[in-house]
């Protein structure tokens, strides 16, 4: 038995007492200049998502497309979302981040520069489910990254404070430009197209060492011969916790972007604000993520964010009792903001959590499956109440919004019953 224990090498077996530190955010140039361009591809998403609801409205009358056709633009980057899921975990084995910062931010760049010259709406479309399958391997693979590192929350509110910096500075500039420079909707998309350049440069150079081979290196545990790709999602699937986080994020996604892409044409038909009034709302909802993602980031940590979040949406759902029953432009203006507000925090303390109730080997999968869901409900919700907007009018907007949140709290509500370290497996 001796024999057979001195022949182990040494190498395969971490010793009993190593502790795997997490990384801090500053502890290097190097992890600065990263963290860095992943902020700036927080910034891209965001302002990609809220250009929606600025534009959508210029979309119907320049496509002369009824409300559930313009919709599809929601719906198309799912599909991009979706292979983006069962993708993420081979780019990372193949590719490692450096193959993200390419991947990701081409499937940004290409899409913007063919919106910018105003295709047809059938193309329009594709390069929206493009945008999406950029988005979903950025988002996962960031979100995984920052929420290993030391004082995750807090780091991860600063990731997704940019997200809502480029959200709420998007609808700004596009609407700014539409309605008092005389731009044409599509011309801002020559910004973004800019923006997903400097993305590329900016990343790719950032994560350039970063290579498939140091990816495995760095997580042996996710190169065993069982560790394809879609084993690893299927095995992140065997997990409660995967699938808790990944529903709410789907109806979180939905809330947050059937706000964002719908605010606009609600506050115009329905509160007759005009058309850059209403775009200063959603611009409010979005600077009132942003601000929550920096501020309640530093919080929720301390209350917990199995609690915190839970009172976040019941603070959420009594604004939009507010924001309904009160028929006063400025009251709906305030409280869709104090809505963004509350709600901004929630995605980084589910991933933050998330970190903590799976194993590591499992954090890419089975966060790039949530977050996945989370850009599905994004493009799903939207569509869902364009369509039902179409035969009862834009006013079903805030009784279907109560609904989602109301259900959100029920589903997150489950997870206090969920054991730490995502223990297991039955679903």
């Amino acid at each position: 038995m001796q024999g057979t224990a001195a022949t182990t090498p040494a190498t395969d077996i971490p010793p009993v007492h190593a502790v795997n530190v997490a990384p801090r955010w500053n502890e290097s140039r190097t992890m600065v200049w990263r963290l860095s361009a992943t902020f700036w591809c927080a910034l891209v998403m965001g302002a990609n998502d809220a250009a929606y609801g600025a534009i959508i409205s210029y979309l119907e009358l320049d496509y002369r497309k009824s409300y559930t056709i313009i919709s599809l633009v929601f719906l198309s980057p799912f599909a991009g979302y979706t292979i983006s899921a069962v993708l993420s975990h081979l780019v990372h084995q193949r590719l490692g981040r450096r193959g993200v910062a390419i991947l990701g931010a081409g499937c940004h760049l290409l899409p913007f520069i063919v919106i910018a010259i105003h295709p047809p709406f059938p193309v329009l479309v594709i390069m929206y489910m493009l945008i999406g399958l950029g988005s979903g391997i950025q988002s996962a693979a960031w979100n995984v990254w920052i929420g290993n590192m030391a004082n995750s929350h807090e780091v991860l509110g600063f990731f997704h404070g940019f997200y809502g910096l480029g959200a709420t500075t998007s609808p700004l500039v596009a609407t700014s430009l539409i309605t008092k420079a005389g731009w044409s909707w599509y011309s801002f998309y020559y910004l973004m197209a800019g923006a997903a350049a400097i993305d590329l440069i900016y990343s790719t150079a950032a994560f350039w060492p970063e290579t498939g081979t140091k990816y495995r290196h760095d997580n042996p545990s996710s190169t065993s011969a069982t560790s394809g790709s879609l084993h690893q999602t299927r095995l992140s699937l065997t997990y409660r916790v995967t699938w808790i986080c990944a529903i709410f994020l789907f109806l979180y996604g939905g809330i947050e972007v059937t706000i964002g892409g719908w605010i606009v044409v609600f506050m115009t038909s329905v509160r007759h604000g005009s058309a850059f009034a209403s775009g200063m709302t959603e611009t409010g909802f979005w600077l009132g993520i942003t601000v929550g993602r920096f501020v309640l980031g530093f919080v929720s940590p301390r209350v917990g964010e199995k609690l915190s979040i839970a009172g976040y949406i019941v603070v959420a759902i009594v604004l939009e009792l507010i924001f309904w029953l009160v028929p006063q432009f400025i009251v709906s203006a305030l409280a869709v903001a104090l809505v963004g507000f509350f709600l901004g925090t929630i995605f980084p303390g589910v991933v933050a959590l998330s970190t903590r109730l799976l194993p590591k080997s499992l954090h890419v999968a089975a966060i790039g499956f949530a977050a996945a869901f989370s850009m599905g409900g994004g493009a799903v919700f939207p569509f869902m109440i364009g369509a039902v907007a179409q035969a009862k009018g834009v006013t079903v907007l805030q009784p279907m919004l109560l609904a989602m949140l109301t259900v959100a709290l029920g589903i997150w509500g489950t997870l206090f019953w969920v054991p730490r370290a995502g223990l297991p497996h039955e679903v």
